[in-house]
């Protein structure tokens, strides 16, 4: 493989910033203004293809190629004989209501056998959307403009419909307000906003992304030691969260950001609360040792073997607020955000009744715009 744009390569990057930005304060150089794009919810890939050589890195320049055989048949039927991408892999569920991503799907797909690969490829295939271009032929694009490498990048991937895709994008910020609450139906993240002028800098968070926020009340349920916590000075690493559902409570994700004196006062804060597991509501998932649907806490998957899962039932008698941004099936699809006690709310009390839930969309009418053409959808996607 002989690019101009050669791996490793680490994927320039976004910090969060709350709602969608006015364009008019940004610029860059002599370039006002921002691209934004829907913020996709999958593995971020770099792909480099020289011929018939496809590589797929991950944004920690991991190799993904041998996981995702039926994207590197793609990449060789769809896209320009050289190139370097950045984009996203994802896998799309499928049925009568229409497309939406599934991560914990895609998150199946690193599985260390090659026949289990191949019978995912075919059962589950993924599919890549690109938005951002390194390279194309002989020419690195990484010094120019965002709006310059937009452009050959739409040059370049014209008329794709499937399993390689370009993101769609807009400079009106209201279109992008309008994306950001849609199209979460379909499992997209949020908006990620690109400033025209910018050049693409590696690990460098030059871009902007718009996520959800939401509150629930949820039941602490247990915790987890952190790595360096010692018997002489214990520290909380996680605290468990559940939810009821129909009288069970059901883990739904952790909450963990906080600060070293914090997790002193927390773990002492809890010790009352510690109860043997037959007493505890997860008692009876205490000797599972594989990964399962419920999310049970303390099993294995292919993506912890190794770490140490195992946690300290609480009695579920304490409420915390958490913030979240959203759903990952029945759990918090990320860590979930420490808010205050609710020394007021009864833990009987806290079910998933008080989850928003997005209105569906589909996710076909992300990758293709109201207008019926593939691509860059450069205004509103022609919804009612």
């Amino acid at each position: 493989m002989d690019l101009p744009v050669m791996p490793p390569v680490q994927p320039m990057l976004a910090k969060s910033v709350s709602g969608v930005p006015d364009p008019a304060r940004y610029s860059v150089g002599e370039v006002p203004g921002l691209s934004f794009e829907p913020k996709w919810d999958g593995f971020r890939c770099l792909v480099f293809r020289d011929g018939d050589e496809v590589e797929l890195a991950s944004r920690n320049t991991k190799p993904l190629t041998r996981y995702f055989p039926e994207v590197v048949a793609a990449v060789r039927e769809q896209l320009p004989e050289r190139c370097v991408l950045d984009g996203e892999l994802f896998v799309a569920s499928r049925s009568g209501a229409g497309a939406r991503l599934e991560f914990e799907t895609l998150q199946e797909r690193i599985h260390p056998a090659a026949s289990r690969i191949a019978l995912l490829a075919e059962t589950t295939p993924a599919e890549y959307v690109a938005f951002d271009l390194l390279a194309l032929g002989d020419a690195s694009y990484l010094d120019r403009p965002f709006m310059e490498r937009r452009a050959a990048l739409e040059d370049a991937l014209a008329g794709l419909s499937g399993p390689c895709w370009l993101t769609r994008t807009t400079t009106d910020p209201a279109v992008a307000e309008e994306w950001f609450h849609r199209f979460e139906g379909a499992g997209l993240d949020g908006v990620v906003a690109k400033p025209l002028g910018a050049p693409y800098r590696q690990n460098a968070r030059s871009m902007l992304k718009i996520k959800h926020e939401r509150t629930a009340d949820v039941v602490v349920a247990g915790y987890r030691e952190h790595k360096t916590s010692t018997p002489a000075r214990p520290l909380l690493g996680s605290l468990l969260l559940g939810l009821y559902d129909g009288g069970t409570l059901q883990h739904i994700g952790v909450s963990a950001s906080f600060t070293a004196a914090r997790r002193a006062e927390l773990i002492e804060q809890l010790q009352p609360l510690v109860c043997p597991i037959e007493e505890h509501p997860w008692g009876a998932w205490a000797e599972w040792a594989i990964a399962n649907p419920d999310r049970v806490p303390g099993t294995q998957s292919r993506w912890s073997a190794g770490k140490d899962l195992s946690f300290t039932p609480l009695r579920p008698d304490l409420v915390v607020e958490v913030a979240y941004d959203h759903m990952e099936g029945r759990r918090f699809r990320h860590t979930a955000q420490f808010r205050r006690w609710r020394t007021d709310r009864d833990p009987a009390s806290c079910d998933y009744s008080q989850l928003e839930e997005p209105a569906g969309y589909d996710l076909g009418r992300v990758l293709v715009a109201g207008d019926g053409h593939l691509g860059p959808g450069t205004g509103s996607d022609g919804d009612e």
